[in-house]
């Protein structure tokens, strides 16, 4: 079929088309479809029509080329019928595969009974998080033998926290020896915007005291459940309404 013909083609279709759409406002429907979704369908016809048109003129005289187009441009819609159908799916293992390349990123995964992340194993043993606190970003490390969350200095400054305020009076054992912590309240802990707690009580070291920030029992405590599944640190919050 050479292109004029396959215009005419496409005139008769439109005009069919329209026919059917009047036709359909008069009689209540064609095959169950409502006037409105016969007018996408003929308007959606109506571009495969003049693509095909297009394709036709383009491909004049050369099939070999015009069946290869099709099947790639097939192969094109595949692909994405296939992402789109999957793409909770692709989302998880994006995520997933993120965690693995840096690890202390948490991802959150769906849980019936209320949010939960996970998080991978670094690679000294340890499992790095990053947690909000009072909207600023900190590192920590999770401490499941730390009585609280503990702050280093550097950490409390970055999370904006009040230090000419603080009073360095409570004892703390850390791996460096004893030392002295000073007592806040922290307004809101979040990981990974899905699990959050609010008035968390915290420490902040004395200068000196930690390397590291350590993510402790004042906030894992409150969690619904927390457990290591081989390289993966899972945690669940409570399902309650916030």
């Amino acid at each position: 079929m050479n292109a004029d013909r396959f215009m005419w083609v496409v005139v008769f279709g439109l005009a069919a088309g329209i026919g059917l759409i009047v036709w359909n406002a008069e009689a209540g429907g064609i095959a169950g479809l409502t006037t409105n979704q016969l007018t996408r369908l003929v308007a959606l016809s109506a571009v495969a029509l003049m693509v095909g048109a297009g394709a036709v003129a383009a491909f004049a005289g050369r099939l070999g080329d015009a069946l290869r187009a099709a099947a790639l441009w097939l192969a094109i819609f595949a692909v994405l019928g296939v992402g789109y159908t999957y793409r909770f799916e692709i989302h998880g293992v994006a995520y997933r595969v993120l965690a693995e390349l840096a690890p202390g990123y948490a991802v959150p995964i769906g849980h019936d009974t209320g949010p939960a992340i996970e998080v991978a194993r670094a690679r000294d043993g340890d499992f790095n998080i990053r947690v909000e606190i009072n909207g600023n970003r900190i590192p920590m490390l999770v401490d499941t033998g730390a009585s609280s969350v503990v702050l280093t200095p550097e950490d409390a400054v970055a999370a904006g926290l009040p230090m000419e305020l603080l009073r360095y009076d409570i004892p703390i054992d850390t791996a460096n020896g004893r030392g002295r912590a000073a007592a806040v309240v922290l307004d809101r802990v979040s990981i990974a915007g899905s699990i959050e707690e609010r008035q968390v009580p915290a420490l902040i070291a004395s200068p000196g005291t930690l390397k590291h920030s350590l993510l402790g029992m004042t906030f894992l405590s409150r969690l619904d459940s927390f457990e290591i599944r081989g390289e993966k640190l899972v945690m669940r919050a409570k399902a309650l309404d916030r």
